[in-house]
């Protein structure tokens, strides 16, 4: 038998060690693939590795050699899982390895919301305080965590954690059901009730054609106008032109943001307009919520027992 050809087409996307496999094997890989680089980088590749570069139909049908995709991500919404599953190319993804990294994340757009550390940096910044007639300076109002209610979009390990660390924190937290399901689940509120009653949303959610555009005009301004949105999930769950308006036009209070809806943002993006970055009450960091350096290990230590396993003949984290 032919030792596998593995093609790992973003190795810069994790710093982290990678084991070696312990199956025969040449092993090829590149700091980051474009788009007219894939075919030829994976033609004669048994199994790729791919974290955001897209394996559609139309490519991977041109590519017979395919045995095994591992995503390097819990996401995998850049592969065609329909085509790999009529095709019987089994997927794995990651699962749970960033359990901490992106609710502690999250937590922190919201703190630093809620407590508007940005605007009083930019007092600070500015001299105000230095000029205040007493020893502090509160121009801004600020708000507890305590007893306020979070809505959590999505209950897999990173809501489940998110949950935590809003109840340690005193916080009341409601699930939120699927957008436009007939029926609210025990234990869920509705989507519309959820908009209503939540004082923060936070999104933990996967990016597919039910939750895409999840958050619109209509549902942003269904949200208390003191309600904040954090997303450190998928930039594609939210029309970001319309986050622009609640933002600018005060339909809600703020927003705290890891994800774009494409990334890199070579194109250019609304949220990305220097005078809503320059807003106190909006925080967008470049998609590194999972990416502390205990998470990116786990990542890069799972991957490679996702590949053991296939090449045992095992189905581990199986999504096709």
């Amino acid at each position: 038998m032919n030792p596998h050809r593995i093609v790992y087409l973003e190795r810069d996307s994790i710093r982290a060690v990678l084991p070696t496999p312990t199956f025969p094997h040449v092993w090829e890989e590149y700091p980051f693939t474009a788009p007219d680089q894939v075919f030829e980088r994976i033609a004669a590749a048994s199994i790729v590795i791919t974290n955001k570069v897209q394996l559609r139909a139309d490519l991977l049908a041109r590519l017979p050699n395919i045995e095994f995709i591992a995503c390097a991500a819990t996401g995998t919404d850049n592969v065609d899982l329909d085509w790999c599953r009529e095709h019987g190319i089994p997927v794995s993804n990651i699962r749970g390895y960033a359990v901490n990294t992106v609710p502690e994340h999250a937590l922190a757009l919201m703190l630093a919301l809620r407590r508007q550390l940005l605007a009083y940096r930019a007092d600070v910044q500015a001299g105000r305080w230095q000029q205040a007639p007493m020893f502090c300076c509160f121009d801004h109002p600020v708000r507890d965590l305590h007893g306020s209610t979070l809505g959590l979009i999505g209950r897999g390990s990173l809501g489940q954690a998110m949950a935590g660390l809003a109840a340690a924190l005193g916080m009341r937290v409601l699930w939120g059901e699927r957008k436009g399901a007939p029926q609210v689940r025990e234990d869920y509120v509705s989507f519309e009730t959820l908009l209503a009653k939540s004082d923060a949303i936070s999104l933990h959610c996967p990016l597919t054609a039910d939750t895409r555009g999840m958050f619109g005009e209509a549902e942003l301004r269904a949200m208390k106008r003191d309600a904040i949105l954090i997303n450190t999930a998928r930039g594609g769950l939210v029309d970001e032109a319309a986050l622009v308006r609640a933002l600018t036009e005060g339909w809600i209070a703020g927003a705290g943001f890891d994800v774009l809806s494409q990334e890199p943002p070579v194109g250019g993006n609304p949220l990305l307009a220097p005078e809503l970055l320059a807003l106190p009450n909006f925080i967008l960091t470049p998609h590194m919520a999972w990416a502390s350096d205990p998470a990116m290990q786990g990542l890069a230590e799972q991957l490679i027992e996702n590949i053991e396993a296939f090449a045992r003949g095992e189905a581990r984290n199986r999504v096709a």
